[in-house]
């Protein structure tokens, strides 16, 4: 074929969003040979393929085309795209050299040029990273206007995306989630383009990840992972995509999947060059770790974590605390609550900062800490934040000694929470609504939410609930520091049951079952199933 005929087919593989056929197509034809138009479409297919360097090469070929040409609007257009990427992949330096020459670009246009609307939002931009967050807001708001003004789609959708998640970082979260169902919208009626879309659909989902509004971030986390796995070679935001599903995951009680999501998140992130990001991802993994007890694979993820610039807090001070270490943990969650002021970082902090305070008998900053997070619950309407609060209050009541006062909390959080699917968290709830019970004389009903709790954790996994579960179920310490479940399984070992019998006669997986079998030889130190029936035998268990 000739180069006409190449170009022909570049331009129609990029129109079915074949990205890498029309890369390829592309690449192979002189740079001198294309178009305006064919070098930021390249550039755009090489930035979704992971491919940043040529995607800024390409756009600055295209820049300096344009300004030949005397097309100083698309030149300002191409500016702001080289622009951005560089401000999101960690150069600012460059992306304000490059927010200059568009700024020098859109002096010498006409009155109201659509090519403001981009400068607008690179300033939107930086206001952000410095801090500035009423300034960030105004500016994404000039953004909509300029992209409503002149019909321009992705400015709209831009602007709506950053506006509605500044307001969140300032607080004003109903406000912010109502720009981003207006900005998914958008997206989802398909009049945007790729880069945009995937960018509306991780901005939006993080703003609701970071006020737990977790009904949204399912719903479009599916969207998203729809878009992405439609097209194949995409790797621009894949990484964030399994970062969300990994969290959807978690808290449906999916968690070994979840980890699995969290190391393709990884994975994809270094496709993408992008490799800080990999620190939210190592958080999360020792999130999920945490919880299940693997406490040295919790500390590993949380120290690649803060390599990588991630916060590991509140998760390493609840790390700390689940290993005894008390006054580290305490310490912790203290300075958090003294620092952090902004909505989202106290989203994340102060549920884990009552849980700590509590297990140290700080009853009172406990109480206050729960009083602040109800407002925070209030100010971002957010169910998952609700019940949160809800929880924070009621386990300040149980240790305080008003067991009653401490139940319509803990009702309404397990409403709210059986609502989210999220069934670590329901277990949690139960736990503390057994003990209040008992405490109240009530024991049929107590043990009856005990012994539910102790079964959720079981299922999920979490090793270290379930123990604590079982403690309050048989008060009685067991040898060998097994659980009533372990115990259960060790008698039906001890009987000569194979593993699909026993996980038959308990309505457990096979799975779950191997794991209850790991943890019972790690704790007897036997290495065999005769070993462990011997012991069990030997400590009358049988």
């Amino acid at each position: 074929m000739g180069v006409l005929d190449d170009l022909a087919q570049a331009r129609s593989d990029y129109e079915r969003a074949d990205w890498v056929a029309a890369l390829d197509t592309w690449s192979a034809v002189d740079r001198a040979d294309l178009t305006v138009e064919d070098l930021c479409d390249s550039a755009r297919s090489a930035y979704l393929l992971g491919r940043r360097d040529d995607a800024i090469d390409r756009y600055q070929q295209a820049f300096r085309l344009c300004e030949d040409q005397g097309d100083l609007a698309a030149a300002v257009v191409c500016a702001f795209q080289v622009a951005m990427t560089f401000a999101t992949t960690g150069e600012p330096a460059m992306a304000g050299g490059w927010t200059s020459r568009a700024e020098r670009l859109l002096d010498e246009l006409g009155p109201d040029p659509v090519g403001a609307g981009y400068v607008t939002f690179l300033h939107m931009f930086r206001a952000l990273g410095e801090g500035e967050l009423e300034t960030a807001v105004e500016r994404a708001d000039v953004t909509v206007e300029i992209g409503r003004r002149h019909g321009e789609r992705d400015l709209v959708a831009l602007g709506l995306t950053a506006g509605g998640r500044v307001r969140i970082y300032a607080g004003r979260a109903v406000e912010g989630l109502a720009l981003l169902d207006e900005a998914m919208a958008a997206a989802a009626s398909g009049d945007v383009s790729p880069e945009v879309l995937g960018n509306v659909y991780c901005i939006a989902i993080e703003g609701c990840q970071d006020i737990a509004a977790f009904d949204r971030v399912a719903e479009w986390t599916s969207a998203l992972h729809r878009w992405c796995t439609s097209h194949p070679g995409l790797v621009a935001f894949t990484g964030q995509c399994s970062v969300h599903r990994g969290q959807v995951m978690r808290q449906r009680g999916a968690w070994d999947d979840a980890l699995e999501e969290f190391g393709r998140a990884a994975e994809r992130y270094r496709l993408a060059h992008t490799l800080d990001a990999i620190g939210q991802a190592e958080g999360e993994r020792g999130d999920v770790f945490r919880l299940q007890g693997e406490y040295a694979a919790a500390e590993a993820a949380y120290q690649r974590a803060g390599e990588l610039g991630f916060e590991a807090q509140p998760g390493l001070a609840l790390l700390w605390l689940s290993r005894g270490s008390r006054e580290a943990a305490a310490a912790a969650v203290r300075r958090l609550v003294a620092e952090v002021r902004d909505p989202v970082g106290r989203c994340r902090m102060l549920p884990a900062a009552v849980d700590v305070l509590l297990a140290v008998g700080a009853i009172d900053e406990a109480r206050s800490v729960a009083e602040l997070l109800e407002e925070v619950a209030a100010s971002t309407g957010s169910a998952a934040m609700t019940a949160f609060a809800a929880y924070g209050s009621g386990a300040v009541e149980l240790a305080s000694g008003d067991p009653a006062g401490a139940l319509p909390y803990l009702r309404k959080a397990r409403q709210l929470w059986g609502r989210a699917e999220a069934p670590y968290e329901v277990g949690r709830v139960r736990l503390l609504t057994g003990r209040a019970l008992t405490a109240l004389g009530d024991e049929e009903s107590g043990r009856q939410e005990l012994e539910a709790a102790r079964d959720a954790f079981v299922a999920l996994g979490a090793k270290p609930m379930a123990e604590e579960a079982a403690s309050y179920v048989e008060p009685t310490r067991l040898p060998g520091g097994l659980t009533a479940r372990e115990v259960e399984v060790l008698r039906l070992v001890a009987s000569g049951r194979s593993n699909p019998q026993i996980a038959a006669d308990l309505t457990l997986s096979e799975k779950t079952v191997a794991r209850h079998l790991s943890n019972i030889f790690g704790k007897l130190e036997v290495g065999s199933r005769t070993a462990a029936a011997a012991y069990a035998y030997e400590h009358g268990l049988v």
